[in-house]
């Protein structure tokens, strides 16, 4: 029976976060995980032919670039323990139907240009929309590495220059935003998909920074790659975990958290082995299933209650692929590879997939496609010149249909390919060697923190927003029980590999354990 003085369920890589600051600062942490491979949605493994690396879930890695974790090099996953970014270019590609496409390059006046080619005042208005936000960035930022409280994010925004108009912008939808800024169809379009890249959609009100936000994000720093794979981020945290006397115990499924005399003990895995806590267990279970896994008479009515009608929010279809050439796609400068390219018809086109996606419909005819080649930045994840290749569409868990999931995976994967090789002809039958298809149900069945085939721990309703995350009155990472703490997608400030949930649950665990978030912060 391991005894640690801090249990943390889950090693995904928020939990991972949180346990490296704590083993930073002198404590015995043990980390428990289900899989064999850990990193949770941040993993990188074979999904087809043996030794192409290929990544379950996250590829980029964006919103952690401008995190204190790695901004400041807290944990020296940079510096001690051999974390590297890649910054591809060109970034994203959104080709049209009629041959024309607008592309995101590293030089900010080149994207400019392509925007140009559509309408020289929207030019103006790509780099006046990064130049506005360049101003707030840092106040939405510290908005989001800390624990909420009510108005968090508007408390901050106020602070900055013009601080009530971003106040007032961020209660806004994308859509009104983007359609104030931009005139031309095309570049509205190409703004809407980069702002629906969190799965949220693009019409509803206060989730108006994603019009700013992520663009900014990736004109700033690209379509961030971890060379290697996603899963280089929980590898390097893990060996900070270990380099400081952590340790990990992969495959030992959790199935139930213990509760003594009204205090958080330690969790039992599905073999019976138990792993006790001197101080203090960290959860990164997902919030539906962590209140199961808790005696019933310890979980206050209240949070309970609140987790009744938790909504799942839009869930996802990814396909993984082992092919011999990347896709080309065709743009007016000729065939052009990159790392990510999306589809993006239209601004009312992306409305009507997410509105689709609610009334439980397969919308294929022209759907949303994500599509990954991360190997054409990362030379070193090929294998045999083979390249990774990942296409992922917006698809229901539940579908109105007949037929299961099992059944018509495959076909639904042909309507993607077909939509992409509308762009990207080369990616024929002949170029295809292997592929891994995981439809929502299938993403559930790979991590039980995908819950309804979901990779952001949950919608981002103001009922599961900001103070309301996870349930309201547990928004500051404390669980509902005694010596329990929450991280993770289903906490503030939500899903994405930006280690914020993981910082911010340090924080407070640190807090009440006494020396506090330094105590677990490298020196110079």
């Amino acid at each position: 029976m391991p005894t640690h003085d801090v249990i943390v369920a889950g090693a995904g890589h928020n939990s991972l976060t949180t346990a490296a600051y704590a083993a930073r600062a002198g404590y015995d942490v043990g980390v428990v995980e289900a899989n064999e491979v850990v990193g949770g949605n941040t993993r990188t493994q074979e999904h087809t032919v043996d030794g192409l690396k290929q990544d379950t879930c996250s590829t980029a890695h964006n919103l952690i670039q401008a995190s204190p974790t790695l901004r400041n090099d807290e944990l020296g996953l940079l510096s001690e323990y051999g974390l590297t970014y890649l910054h591809p270019d060109p970034v994203v590609t959104v080709p049209f139907d009629d041959g024309t496409s607008l592309t995101m390059w590293q030089d900010r006046e080149r994207t400019a240009e392509e925007f140009a080619k559509f309408s020289e005042a929207d030019a103006d208005a790509y780099r006046q929309l990064l130049d506005d936000y360049a101003a707030v960035a840092p106040h939405y930022t510290k908005a989001r590495y800390q624990p909420p409280k009510e108005g968090t994010v508007q408390a901050e925004l106020a602070k900055a220059p013009n601080g009530d108009e971003w106040v007032r912008r961020s209660l806004e939808s994308p859509k009104e935003i983007i359609e104030r800024r931009f005139d031309h169809p095309k570049s509205r379009a190409f703004m809407a998909y980069l702002a629906i890249l969190t799965v949220q959609p693009i019409d509803r009100v206060e989730g108006g920074m994603r019009a700013f936000s992520l663009a900014y994000g990736r004109q700033q720093n690209s379509w961030v790659l971890p060379k290697g794979g996603s899963g280089q981020l929980p590898r390097a945290l893990v060996d900070c975990i270990e380099d400081h006397g952590g340790s990990i115990y992969a495959g030992h499924p959790v199935d139930e958290v213990l509760v003594d005399d009204g205090r958080t003990t330690g969790v039992r895995s599905v073999d019976g082995m138990r792993f006790t806590a001197e101080e203090a267990v960290v959860s990164t279970i997902h919030v539906k299933h962590l209140v199961e896994m808790l005696p019933d008479d310890a979980v206050p009515e209240a949070f309970a209650r609140g987790l009744e009608d938790w909504k799942t929010g839009v869930t996802l279809f990814a396909a993984h692929f082992a092919t011999e050439e990347p896709p080309r796609y065709e743009t007016e400068d000729g065939p052009l590879e990159s790392v990510a390219m999306g589809t993006a018809s239209s601004v009312e086109n992306l409305v009507e997939i997410t509105r689709a996606f609610h009334r439980g419909e397969l919308y294929l005819d022209d759907p949303f496609i994500l599509s990954l080649c991360p190997t054409v930045a990362d030379e070193t994840r090929r294998v045999d010149g083979l390249h990774s290749y990942k296409l992922v569409g917006k698809l229901p868990y539940d579908y109105e249909g007949d037929e299961s999931w099992d059944e018509i995976k495959a076909d639904v994967t042909e309507r993607l390919l077909d939509r992409v090789r509308d762009f990207a002809p080369n990616l024929t039958e002949d170029t295809i060697v292997d592929v891994d298809i995981n439809s929502p149900v299938d993403l559930e069945r790979r991590n039980d923190h995908s819950y309804r085939g979901s990779y952001h721990g949950g919608d981002y309703t103001p009922d599961q927003y900001g103070a309301n995350r996870p349930v309201r009155g547990y928004a500051n990472y404390r669980g509902p029980v005694e010596d329990l703490y929450v991280t993770g997608a289903c906490t503030w400030p939500g899903g994405s590999v930006s280690a914020a949930p993981g910082r911010n649950c340090a924080t407070v665990l640190l807090e009440d354990l006494g020396p506090g978030i330094e105590a677990g912060i490298a020196s110079e």
